[in-house]
This record gives C-alpha cells, structure tokens and sequence, in this order.
C-alpha cells in the first residue's frame, strides 16, 4: 500500500464513513501527501481518471458530499453556483482567482471582522464565509 492510500485511510479513519477502495483512492489523491486541496468534483473526478482509478462524475460528487458531511472535508461556494470542495475544515478565508476559476487559501490572521450584523430573532450565525474575488490588475 502507498504512502498516500495510507494517508487517506487514516484520515477516513477520523469519521464514521466506511472506507470503501473508491472512498479510499478518492481521500488518496486530496491528501495523499498531506497537503490541503481546494478540488471541485470535476478536477477531482479528471485526477482520478489519470491516475486510473474507475470512478464515475456521480460517484465523486456523492463521495465528496459524504467527506463534507462527516466533517472531513468543506463546501466553499462561489457565485452561488460553483462549488470548492476544501480539506482545511478550520475556519479560513478565501480567494477566488477570477481569471483562472480558482480558490487558495487566505491568511487567517490578516483578517479582521469587526462586527457582524445581529442576526434576526430565533437565529443565531453558524458562520462566516469570506470569499475575497481577485483579478489581474488592470495596467
């Protein structure tokens, strides 16, 4: 067994999910080599196809959903239509390079949120999402 298929049954081993070959060459390729990915289910989809893994476009979408849902993974979406599949659960902004249809990390500690608005009567936030869209400066 590879380094990275190890990775990815230890880091399915951290929820309830029951780690199928599928589940687990799936958690293989997003972190594999304990780096944090931003994937959206077609890369991830087009990875596993290059690596050889028999998967279909279904199969990677209910995964990625199940990893999200158990807490390993979380859905950054982008225009209210395209959705970022992270592996960093903990609470962090974003970029969203506009040009490249791409999501990296931003610094945590660079960001300062001074007040947020009182949430309506019988609500309470459950969150934050900081999305910061970037493009090429303009000459």
């Amino acid at each position: 067994m590879t380094e990275a298929t190890e990775r990815g049954k230890a880091w399915l081993g951290n929820s309830d999910l029951r780690p199928t070959r599928q589940r687990i060459a799936l958690a293989a390729l997003l972190i594999g080599d304990g780096k944090n990915r931003h994937v959206t289910a077609e890369s991830l989809f087009a990875a596993a196809k290059e690596s050889g893994e028999q998967v279909s476009l279904a199969t990677v979408y209910n995964t990625l959903k199940a990893f999200c849902d158990a807490g390993l993974m979380q859905e950054v979406t982008v225009d209210g239509a395209k959705s970022y599949f992270d592996t960093n659960t903990h609470e962090h902004p974003h970029f969203f390079w506009e040009d490249r249809d791409y999501l990296t990390d931003a610094p945590m500690d660079e960001l300062v949120i001074s007040k947020l608005p009182t949430p309506p009567e019988g609500a309470e936030i459950a969150s934050v999402d900081v999305v910061i869209r970037l493009r090429p400066k303009q000459g």
